[in-house]
């Protein structure tokens, strides 16, 4: 695992309901900690008037580049309420904490205090309490593990898993030439 820095990452397309805005609200109030932004969209105007110094709007970048920065990410902040949030995972697969709005899909993909942690209110103030709370867990954050609990949802478990579930559901419609005849 690769040596965490001294900045935090969020990545989204620049839409109303990604948050982004909200997250670069929140961390115009930490002028001492450091935002990275990946994203583009038509939200990327008004989220760069609220961006203050310590934050860096990169625009967009191609997955490479994501990866680089999520694997180099003291935390991944994620603000939206989605079903699942496939971004979060991925930074987690990076061996990267994520600091998670605490309702929908994030509360199956982070683990409290174990992968990550939670914010309940989409505010800037909660995210700004959130990263507080981290920063005072962020001993207990165990990249290995934290990558361990992202490969519960790759996609060779789920194809390993549905294909035991087919076959065991299979054998029990498979009959033999015997059995017609019993």
């Amino acid at each position: 695992m690769e040596e965490k820095e001294d900045f935090y990452l969020t990545a989204s397309r620049m839409v109303p309901y990604k948050k982004i805005d909200l997250i670069v609200e929140a961390f115009s109030q930490l002028p001492d900690k450091r935002l990275i932004v990946i994203g583009d969209g038509p939200d990327m105007g008004k989220i760069r008037k609220k961006a203050t110094k310590n934050i860096e709007l990169l625009g967009y970048q191609p997955f490479p580049v994501l990866k680089e920065y999520m694997q180099r990410a003291r935390a991944f902040v994620f603000a939206a309420e989605e079903d699942f949030g496939i971004i979060p995972v991925e930074a987690q697969a990076c061996g990267t904490p994520v600091i998670a709005y605490g309702k929908g899909g994030s509360l199956e993909t982070v683990l409290a205090s174990e992968t990550g942690t939670f914010f309940y209110q989409q505010t800037a103030a909660a995210i700004v309490a959130a990263v507080h709370d981290f920063e005072r867990k962020q001993v207990s954050f165990d990249p290995l593990k934290i990558r361990k609990h992202a490969e519960k949802f790759s996609s060779q478990r789920f194809e390993s898993e549905i294909k035991q579930y087919v076959e065991e559901k299979l054998g029990d419609f498979i009959t033999t030439p015997a059995d017609c005849f019993a």
